[in-house]
């Protein structure tokens, strides 16, 4: 088991090149066959039309969950579509045990649609906190990863998100109206004011790597499921980003989230959009 930084950094020197390869294995193997070649049948919703899954999700995170366990024995794979099936499974990720978060196919709709703007998501976790992580597009050939205290890297470049260009509007990717309470809709509304350009996110873990290459200057996201965002969380914090909820807190991947929250490519910009996000929850207004 991971009982320290140093034994979770010796475990990443030795086998992170092996988490890479298990990872492309699964896409190789499960989810490019099956792009762009989709049956109707191999397509499913689960809790209605905007939340979708395919045979590649499932046969992937099937994939992952065999290799990533026995790459470190004494570890717990959470996965987006085991937790479908079995709820109570998520609550691994509030354990002592190491436990792998994955999403086989971030941005199924793209997916199902045969755009590029889909990836695999993984994250290597113990106690609610954030070891390293995989964002792997293969339909763009990218793979972005991140150690904590090691830095952010595209294919092998080092990222840095750095702040916004003064005086541009702040580009800001939004959760779907689908996926939002009432109270979130009009936290959201904070963001429609001058200096600020939000627009419908795409792949959780795409608009994520962006934020941390800055060519997005924030997301405000308004759910919860670690699987959709640990990953890209460490990725944009090891770049230099911050992220936090519309409380003015740091988004745990255990939950008790005060939502929406934001991950932005500098500290400045995520207390500005947190700053708005919770005023106009407060008032009513944006």
């Amino acid at each position: 088991m991971i009982d320290s930084n140093e034994t979770a950094e010796e475990f990443l020197a030795q086998h992170a090149a092996d988490v890479e390869e298990a990872i492309r294995k699964a896409a190789a193997a499960e989810i490019m066959p099956r792009w762009r070649q989709l049956a109707a049948h191999e397509v499913d919703q689960k809790t209605g039309p905007h939340d979708l899954v395919t045979d590649a999700d499932r046969k992937a995170e099937l994939y992952l969950t065999g290799a990533l366990g026995a790459l470190l024995p004494g570890s717990v794979v959470v996965g987006e579509e085991a937790v479908h099936d079995n709820p109570a499974s998520y609550e691994a990720i509030r354990g002592s045990a190491p436990v792998w978060i994955v999403d086989p196919v971030d941005g199924t709709r793209q997916f199902v649609h045969g755009d590029t703007g889909f990836c695999t998501l993984v994250a290597l976790a113990q106690g609610g906190v954030l070891l390293a992580s995989w964002t792997f597009a293969p339909a763009r050939d990218q793979l972005a990863t991140a150690v904590r205290g090691g830095g952010a890297f595209l294919d092998g470049e080092r990222l840095h998100a750095g702040p916004p260009e003064p005086g541009r509007d702040l580009r800001v990717a939004t959760s779907h109206p689908d996926y939002t309470t009432d109270e979130q809709k009009r936290a959201l509304l904070g963001l429609r004011t001058p200096g600020v350009a939000p627009r419908p996110c795409g792949s959780a873990g795409l608009e994520y790597l962006a934020v941390a290459r800055g060519e997005v200057d924030a997301t405000a996201f308004s759910w919860e499921a670690a699987w959709d965002h640990a990953a890209g969380l460490l990725l944009v914090e090891e770049a230099g980003g911050a992220h936090l909820t519309r409380a003015g807190e740091p988004f745990r991947i255990t939950g008790g989230n005060v939502l929406p929250f934001t991950a932005a490519r500098d500290a400045a910009t995520a207390r500005r959009v947190a700053g708005l996000l919770a005023s106009s929850a407060a008032h009513g207004t944006g």
